[in-house]
């Protein structure tokens, strides 16, 4: 008889050094934590690489692994720093893996001789079952982090297809991002804050408001709190990890959910386990919680319709009168525990910290402060806390760090770059519509597969159109959309755009006719991530139009393929999985900020577009003399209820990477 399946690790985030150590202190049998650069939460104060090699030490002593994220889209001159950081996290710290998303790490890795497990984030999108053998084949990879839209039977889906030697990884608790994970550039559109760099000021979090109607938050989701169906999870042995998200959560958070998962992992039967773990988390000082689409049988739409998503634990509302306002908590508070009063977008926000407890009940005071006074009625959060217990247990390990590590010296590590195709021949438009339509004003045509339907291609030229694929695929939509190619192919189209690169994978390997382009939904920008995507069987590329000019004017003469750019049109805020509840499709929504903005369904995703248009046309002469052959525009078809606005549109292009 064959021995039980391991049990997945518990892997809990880390923004700092006491989260770390609360995680060590609640028994995870992982940590992931970002450097201070190259991470995809910059917002979460982050490691030295001397800070983290003592950590690192301690937690090995433990039995705990740790995981270093560099998991941000990365330009040409970033390409070197991350090899030298590679070098030096092998030789003076020495985690277990590094967590990536930029194809470039699959390069990195290699020439670094960095030895450690490579796992694929969310961001990369790794999401439907034959990417995970294809990824398997072709690049460094020990795990993959599933994407958060899957219910459980997709999971099972993805594991049917996982080939051995290739984990995977499932978040089980922390926060949801309504656009699907590497898909959303809303942040980095309106305020040139790049979410793919780790930078995301969380617009969907935002108050919307839709003709005459009242506002509300109608893309800030609830949190992912999987709590006792995380058993299910049990039952499908390649789910090596549990994954709980939160790095730029404290400590209380991240003892509280480690402490509750432990308890719901190793006593999933245990009724008395299950209450214990279900208070744990009902004081983890998070968001309110839903379970999402994990049970399709019962889904919870995870954009609630009271719009309360305010993260911290509810304590209750201001009363009084003004000058004199105050709150009875819900439960007793402790010596240090800080407090939000109201939310960050409305007036008379602000931070409290306590310096003296109060039982359940109890008046406290609302100091007057700086800005505007909050209203009565205002609600109040508990959003962090350090119990003496825990302060205790954090300071024991914070005793037994290493003192004398010293400076980690620089590293010697130069990249070695691809060798540039050349040019990419006579320059082409292409222009994309959302069905199949002849090409016009001596452009090429492209239509997208977002709705894979046969019929609408019964009698398209296949030497004049080029079918896209979705910037998303689901484990429930995978056979569908292959039966589609496999009959596209049948009928001899030849040249495919495709917006994940592991979109390969539903293609024949070898099939030398073919003509595969990387499409900008791949979130190609460096030359190493061009060089990867030929070796994947690419033979040209779309790159991202995220990146500020000199990165986009710099990459041709770098890169081993022809390179195209979208140049017009409605490139989208996100892609999500998830439709707004309470908001029209077709039809305008606008922020406090005047920015309007709307969504239409397209297949099974929900694609939020901005106001106006992306519109780049003016630079196609610079940018054909850097090098770019194949100008792409997306003729998305406007509903008739929304205006577009007259705006630059120019995205990041007057910007700059940070």
């Amino acid at each position: 008889m064959g021995g039980a399946s391991p049990k997945p690790l518990i892997l809990a985030p880390a923004g700092g050094r006491e989260s770390f150590l609360a995680a060590i202190a609640a028994g995870a049998d992982g940590i992931y934590c970002g450097l201070k650069s190259f991470s995809a939460r910059m917002e979460a104060r982050n490691f030295s690489l001397e800070e983290l090699r003592d950590l690192t030490a301690l937690a090995r002593g433990e039995g705990v692994r740790v995981f270093v994220t560099l998991n941000t889209l990365l330009g040409d001159a970033e390409l070197e720093p991350v090899g030298r950081l590679l070098e030096r996290l092998h030789r003076f710290v020495r985690p277990d893996g590094v967590i990536v998303q930029d194809l470039a790490l699959a390069a990195l890795v290699r020439q670094a001789g960095f030895p450690g497990e490579v796992h694929w984030s969310t961001l990369a999108n790794v999401s439907f079952p034959s990417a995970l053998g294809f990824l398997a084949r072709r690049l460094p990879a020990d795990a993959v982090v599933l994407p958060r839209e899957l219910t459980v039977e997709e999971i099972r889906r993805a594991a049917a297809a996982c080939p051995p030697g290739l984990r995977l990884e499932v978040f089980v608790h922390g926060a949801l991002c309504y656009g699907v994970s590497g898909r959303c550039y809303w942040s980095s559109f309106l305020g040139g804050k790049s979410g793919l760099r780790g930078r995301c000021v969380q617009p969907c979090r935002r108050v919307y408001r839709q003709g005459t109607g009242e506002g509300a938050r109608h893309f800030s989701c609830l949190d992912l709190e999987l709590e006792v169906l995380a058993k299910v999870l049990l039952t499908i042995p390649q789910v090596a990890a549990w994954k709980i998200e939160g790095r730029k959560k404290g400590p209380h958070y991240v003892h509280a959910t480690v402490s509750a998962y432990r308890l719901l992992r190793d006593h999933a039967g245990d009724r008395s386990a299950q209450r214990e773990a279900r208070s744990l988390l009902a004081l983890a000082l998070g968001r309110p919680g839903s379970h999402g689409f994990f049970l399709p049988q019962r889904p919870e739409h995870p954009v609630p319709a009271d719009g309360r998503t305010g993260s911290g634990f509810f304590l209750g509302r201001l009363k009084g009168a003004p000058g004199r306002l105050y709150l009875n908590p819900r439960i007793a508070l402790l010596p240090g525990d800080r407090l939000r009063v109201g939310f960050e977008d409305t007036p008379g926000h602000r931070l409290e910290q306590l310096g003296r407890g109060l039982p359940a009940g109890g008046r406290l005071a609302l100091p007057r402060g700086p800005g505007p006074e909050p209203e009565r009625g205002t609600p109040v959060f508990l959003i962090d806390r350090r119990e003496e217990g825990l302060k205790k247990a954090i300071a024991a390990l914070a005793g037994r760090l290493p003192r004398e590590g010293g400076s980690i010296p620089p590293a010697t590590f130069r990249v070695r770059l691809p060798r540039a195709a050349g040019g990419g021949g006579t320059a082409r438009e292409e222009i994309v519509h959302r069905r199949p339509q002849p090409a016009c004003r001596g452009k090429d045509a492209g239509a997208w597969l977002d709705e894979p339907d046969a019929a609408a291609w019964e009698g398209v030229d296949p030497a004049r159109v080029r079918p896209w694929l979705p910037p998303a695929l689901f484990p429930s939509e995978e056979e569908r959309l292959r039966e589609v190619l496999q009959g596209l192919l049948a009928r001899g189209f030849r040249e495919f755009v495709l917006n994940a690169p592991w979109q390969a994978a539903l293609f024949p390997e070898g099939e030398r006719r073919l003509s595969l382009w990387a499409g900008p939904f791949c979130n190609l920008a460096n030359a190493l991530s061009l060089e990867v995507a030929a070796e994947l069987g690419f033979c040209g590329a779309i790159v991202s139009p995220e990146p500020p000019a000199d990165v986009l004017l710099s990459l041709p003469r770098r890169s081993p393929i022809p390179l195209g750019i979208v140049v017009w049109g409605l490139w989208p805020l996100c892609v999500s999985r998830i439709p707004p509840l309470s908001l029209a499709a077709g039809r305008p929504f606008r922020s406090p900020k005047g920015e309007e903005a709307w969504f239409q369904q397209r297949g099974g995703l929900t694609w939020v577009y901005p106001g106006w248009r992306m519109d780049l046309r003016a630079e196609k002469e610079r940018l054909g003399r850097a090098g770019y052959c194949r100008f792409v525009e997306l003729a998305d078809p406007v509903p008739a209820g929304v205006r577009l606005k007259a705006r630059p549109g120019r995205f990041n292009w007057d910007g700059s990477w940070p």
